[in-house]
């Protein structure tokens, strides 16, 4: 996977995991792991995080984060949420926790690598994923 990662990532980059870095119970290995892997790595933590938590992000954040990027609004949280802020206005919301067993929408999206042939992913290859959804979040469904 850190081969995967690295032809995905350049040391420049910015990497929001969105939880659950590693299940192993090595932590030296972890470790090393984490240090071949390219780019300025932030956490969103998840469930599995107990010793993913001790490696040198660059920052770690609990629950939910919101960011823009390339002038959208994203709210990242390592759990699905059925309603986020802004939605109403475009607001995009990614996840893991779900391994691809819950299908995104065309505002939110599971971007566990485990979906994505175990690489990180674009933001463009996120949003070109939800605009080949044609189911629109709860919140902003009509009755």
């Amino acid at each position: 996977m850190a081969e995967a990662w690295n032809a995905t990532v350049r040391p420049g980059d910015t990497v929001y995991h969105l939880g659950d870095f590693a299940l192993s119970r090595d932590a030296a290995a972890i470790e090393r792991a984490f240090r071949r892997l390219n780019g300025r790595k932030i956490l969103i933590v998840g469930n599995h995080d107990r010793r993913g938590r001790r490696l040198p992000w660059a920052e770690q954040h609990e629950g939910i984060r919101e960011i823009s990027v390339e002038g959208r609004h994203l709210v990242l949280c390592h759990y699905p949420l059925r309603s986020w802020a802004r939605a109403f206005r475009g607001s995009l919301h990614l996840f893991g926790h779900t391994h691809g067993r819950l299908p995104g929408t065309t505002q939110s999206c599971d971007v566990g690598v485990d979906v994505w042939g175990y690489r990180p992913v674009s933001l463009s290859a996120v949003i070109d994923a939800m605009a080949l959804s044609d189911t629109r979040p709860e919140e902003l469904r009509t009755a």
